[in-house]
């Protein structure tokens, strides 16, 4: 059996680590392998027809056969079915948090301060124009609906709407968190696979603090800073992205945009006791 290049080894070392949380989340939600497979071929197809030209030329389903490994009729069956829409846990986290983002964002809805005002139900500086000018035509009812849902406002005594959380964390709907779960990872792997091809001229950044033996007893403290640290940063980075957040000047509509931001996610993992903590041991 022959060894595996450096390269080739090292991919399939992260890949298996990569797919094992993966692969427990899929079993969990009782996703067997053929379900999995048959995503994976449409996905593998579908990137190789989009990023995988060659002078900007489309590739032809021969090209995408050698890159993908799929016979040309596979590619050509998975190349002609249509890719999965945008779930409606999808259509609600963007709507919800394109409104969400604008109370915070839009001074027309803060106070002096900067802060979100409680809102009227009505009116073109209430609620409704919020949902209007940030989420387009859908019914604001259905959005405060889903924001009460998820703990994100509340109503108060005498019929404003209160903001309670500047960020859409559904807090019960596994497909809500799933399609988080596609959208955060897929941000993550795309910077790291930036840095393998990008990285010595054009770093993206890419950092972790991460200690692997700390007392159980000293993790709530850490979650309540790294929780509030966590906050205040990315409160700071969104002023800041908000204020360049603005459309293309009319004289020139074609100025090219970006997609830019910066997450942060928790570690935590509970390790097994060696036979010595076990019999009793500090």
């Amino acid at each position: 059996m022959t060894t595996p290049s450096f390269p080739s080894r090292a991919l399939d070392e992260a890949m298996a680590r990569l797919m094992r949380p993966l692969f427990r989340l899929l079993l969990r939600h009782g996703v067997p392998f053929g379900a999995f497979e048959e995503l994976a071929k449409r996905t593998y197809v579908d990137v190789a027809f989009a990023d995988f030209g060659i002078g900007g030329k489309r590739p032809s389903a021969s090209r995408v056969s050698i890159l993908s490994g799929l016979s040309r009729k596979e590619v050509q069956r998975l190349a002609h079915e249509p890719l999965l829409p945008e779930s409606d846990a999808g259509v609600r986290y963007n709507r919800a948090a394109r409104v969400l983002t604008g109370w915070v964002r839009d001074r027309d809805f803060c106070e002096d301060n900067g802060q979100p005002r409680a809102l009227d139900p009505e009116g073109d500086l209430g609620f409704a124009g919020l949902v209007k000018r940030h989420s387009g035509d859908v019914p604001s009812r259905a959005i405060l609906d889903e924001l009460e849902r998820v703990g994100a406002v509340q109503q108060l005594a005498d019929g404003r709407i209160e903001l309670l959380a500047r960020a859409y964390v559904p807090r019960q709907s596994a497909n809500d968190k799933l399609h988080i779960l596609g959208t955060d990872v897929a941000d993550l792997i795309s910077t790291i696979d930036h840095n393998l091809e990008h990285g010595d001229t054009l770093p993206r950044f890419q950092r972790k603090v991460l200690y692997h033996s700390v007392p159980d007893a000293a993790v709530p403290a850490f979650r309540t800073l790294a929780e509030r640290e966590s906050q205040a940063l990315l409160e700071r980075l969104d002023a800041w992205l908000a204020e360049r957040d603005t459309p293309n000047p009319v004289d020139r509509p074609d100025l090219p945009r970006a997609r830019v931001g910066l997450g942060i996610y928790a570690i935590e993992q509970t390790l097994a006791r060696t036979p010595t903590q076990s019999r009793g041991t500090p």
